[in-house]
């Protein structure tokens, strides 16, 4: 069958591309083939090309497997890539590290070379860091700070000139959604964005390509049944509604060109019940934190933790004794045995549950799963992070599903921040609830795991990589290639396959493939 071309921009490690491929039509085809991908990011560019090369196969072969269980080299270009010498060639040539806006002629050229004069498909989502809650709040402090002369804030500009050359037949754009307040000289800059991608020609002022016809665009929202009476919030899609196990609300733009019968055009199906945290990484081996300024042994984790939460259960006792009592409980339940994972090796529970088993799990994978290695914290913080969890714990049984705000601390828990007690950053230490979906995951993981606090009080720590892209819904055969920081920040950054796996069932039933 003819497949349709898909141009992946500002790809990260894959998650719309991976979306899109996975999709399958009536007859077990699937319909949609990447042309090329780009990425800037060279650890998040390894990953892609990866996986550009698992999809070089209509079924991956053994030693492919055989890497992630950690039998084939720490990395794929060890000894993997070697074997398979045109299948690597062919992914290279796929999966391209460049950059929008200052490779663009090797860009624009790179795709001529692999669409010619196909017709195509445009997925991607130019970086949001000006647009983010962080980005707003560093920029607000600082008074030099103009978003006219911010870069980011006109990155789209970059998608817009794709669009422009080569006329997709849709595209899909996702963004924060402080796109839609952030501004510019007073003014609100989605209009602007709206407007832009309309007429994508006449605003970029770049002319069709290889004999293609400018066209407008019609934008459509994912989640609106009445699209002509839509406003700024009605492009917010809140992940969670649709099978996602994390609240994660993002702007997304369906673009269609106007020559495209969209008769055909549904949205979202929302589920009726909510994927958990417990859900999705339930069936993950325990694991024990790590200790960064200490004996790093299990037997000091444990004295580590019982030392460090001492006062605190005295101040606690007073005004949550309940939480005393969880806390209490799980210290005398730590299991000296818990190592700390590896980057492969490691195992799931097969006997557990999973209600996204079909998306995550591999017959030829087996049991096996990788990037799943807890990193080091200060032996404060694992109090605080037994504190937090508990506190979970506790209320959950009450149904009361929360993480401690900043003023539920004990004294002796309170890190040296001056920020701390403001209230501006009440959430600075978060658990992830075990029956609710999680919070949003970002790349800001990377930094620390106070916002990632694993539900589990007994495992004392924050989400690994594989817990993190469970809950971004990254099959568990999709291998994360850097250190483990690089890893973090292309799961945070990526949208969630499954999620674009939805998006690509409409896109495939409006282009009736």
């Amino acid at each position: 069958m003819n497949k349709v071309k898909v141009i992946d921009l500002f790809s990260g490690p894959g998650g719309l591309g991976e979306g899109f491929t996975s999709v399958k039509d009536k007859n077990g085809q699937t319909p949609f083939k990447i042309a090329t991908s780009i990425e800037k990011e060279p650890s998040a560019h390894q990953t892609l090309t990866l996986r550009a090369f698992f999809r070089q196969f209509d079924e991956a072969p053994d030693e492919y497997y055989q890497f992630l269980k950690g039998r084939l080299g720490k990395t794929p270009q060890e000894k993997l890539y070697l074997q398979y010498p045109d299948q690597y060639k062919a992914a290279s040539e796929e999966a391209l590290c460049l950059e929008l806006g200052k490779d663009n002629a090797d860009i624009t050229k790179a795709i001529q070379t692999k669409i010619g004069n196909d017709e195509c498909i445009l997925i991607g989502g130019p970086p949001c860091q000006a647009y983010s809650t962080v980005g707003v709040a560093r920029n607000k402090g600082n008074k030099d700070y103009d978003p006219a002369k911010d870069h980011r804030n006109f990155l789209y500009k970059e998608y817009l000139a794709v669009i422009a050359k080569f006329q997709p037949k849709m595209f899909v754009m996702e963004n924060v959604k402080g796109m839609l307040s952030a501004k510019v000289n007073g003014q609100f800059i989605y209009k602007d964005i709206f407007s832009d991608l309309h007429s994508p020609t006449v605003s970029s002022g770049e002319a069709p390509l290889d004999g293609r016809s400018a066209n407008s665009y019609r934008i459509y929202s994912l989640v609106k049944e009445e699209q002509s009476t839509l406003g700024p919030q009605d492009y917010v899609v809140k992940s969670e509604q649709f099978g996602i196990p994390q609240s994660r609300h993002r702007v997304i733009l369906l673009g269609i060109r106007e020559d495209i019968d969209t008769s055909n055009l549904s949205l979202l199906n929302e589920i009726n019940s909510q994927v958990s945290v417990h859900d999705v990484i339930g069936d993950l081996p325990p694991l024990r934190s790590g200790l960064s300024k200490s004996e790093n042994s299990n037997s000091n984790w444990i004295k580590t933790i019982q030392k460090e939460t001492r006062i605190a259960l005295k101040e606690l006792n007073v005004s949550h004794p309940n939480v005393v009592l969880t806390m209490k409980g799980e210290i005398e339940a730590l299991e000296p045995k818990l190592d700390q994972g590896s980057l492969f090796g490691c195992k799931r529970n097969p006997k557990n549950k999973n209600p996204l088993s079909e998306w995550y799990f591999d017959k030829k994978l087996g049991s096996h799963i990788c990037n799943h290695e807890t990193r080091g914290h200060i032996d404060s913080d694992l109090a605080r992070y037994l504190f937090c969890s508990s506190w979970g714990k506790t209320y959950e049984k009450e149904n009361q599903f929360a993480s401690p705000k900043s003023h539920d601390f004990p004294h002796s828990l309170i890190p040296a921040h001056k920020s701390f007690s403001s209230g501006k950053f009440a959430d600075r230490f978060r658990v992830q609830l075990r029956g609710k979906p999680a919070t949003t995951i970002t790349s800001h993981i990377s930094k620390d795991g106070h916002y990632y606090i694993h539900p589990d009080p007994k495992q004392c720590r924050s989400l690994t990589v594989r817990e993190a892209a469970r809950i971004q819904t990254f099959p568990d055969n999709y291998f994360f290639v850097g250190t483990r920081t690089q890893q973090y920040v292309q799961v945070g950054n990526a949208v969630p396959p499954l999620l674009a796996h939805h998006i690509a069932k409409l896109a495939m039933n409006i282009l009736e493939l």
